[in-house]
């Protein structure tokens, strides 16, 4: 699926909704972001990389060329793009667990929305209206946003460790490695390939194992 890199998968959905309540949904959007308390359940959930709505006019749609026809639409449109780990099952049922009143905000003025719970027909929404994304690339296929996060802190341990290394005596570095390796162990891990796993992760192993010498002049 060209929706999935990795243990990534990219989600485009695209609604309906009228023009005239449109605006509603600008302002509830102008709202939670002065109160970012309203998406404190969406925040905390780690697989997510991130998620994003915006608002289409129905004038909006770029027009490209003199010779394309316009358009005359009925509705404006609300495009929803977000990037997870996971399955797509996973991340909509966690979606909805985590804002469910959130998610009804956002959504509850486009047109057949059936609200998030029950989750039956939440999901059958979402798949009607999302659109297959052509292509998507991802940089680090095989880590999960946790594994970043991680890196990151990892390297930031490792530059001020090292900072030190040349303070004191061999005793006092040993001291200090092992407190490094205890403070670190949640944040060393193996990127690993989960049950998600596309061509993208495929390639990434295929290079790592012709590196190591495992294939001969990169064919198996």
């Amino acid at each position: 699926m060209s929706n999935i890199a990795g243990k990534a998968y990219a989600m485009n959905v695209i609604t309906p909704i009228r023009w005239y309540t449109a605006w509603v949904n600008k302002a509830i959007f102008w709202l939670a972001q002065k109160i970012p308390s309203t998406l404190n359940g969406l925040v905390t959930l780690s697989l997510i990389h991130y998620a994003r709505w915006v608002m289409i006019g129905r004038d909006q749609f770029p027009h490209l060329d003199p010779s394309q026809p316009k358009e005359t639409l009925a509705y404006s449109y609300m495009l929803f793009f977000s990037n997870f780990n996971g399955s797509w099952d996973q991340y909509v049922d966690s979606f909805t667990f985590a804002i469910p009143g959130g998610l009804d905000m956002f959504w509850k003025w486009n047109i057949r929305y059936p609200k998030s719970v029950a989750l039956t027909p939440f999901h059958q929404y979402i798949q009607y209206n999302q659109l297959e994304t052509i292509h998507y690339y991802n940089a680090y296929p095989l880590a999960a946003s946790n594994d970043i996060k991680s890196a990151r802190i990892v390297n930031d341990k490792l530059i001020g460790f090292d900072a030190l290394a040349q303070q004191g005596s061999d005793a006092d570095f040993l001291k200090r490695y092992h407190a490094l390796l205890r403070d670190l162990q949640h944040d060393l891990g193996d990127m690993r390939p989960t049950p998600i796993v596309s061509m993208s992760a495929y390639q990434v192993e295929r290079r790592q194992r012709w590196h190591d010498g495992k294939l001969n002049g990169g064919r198996e």
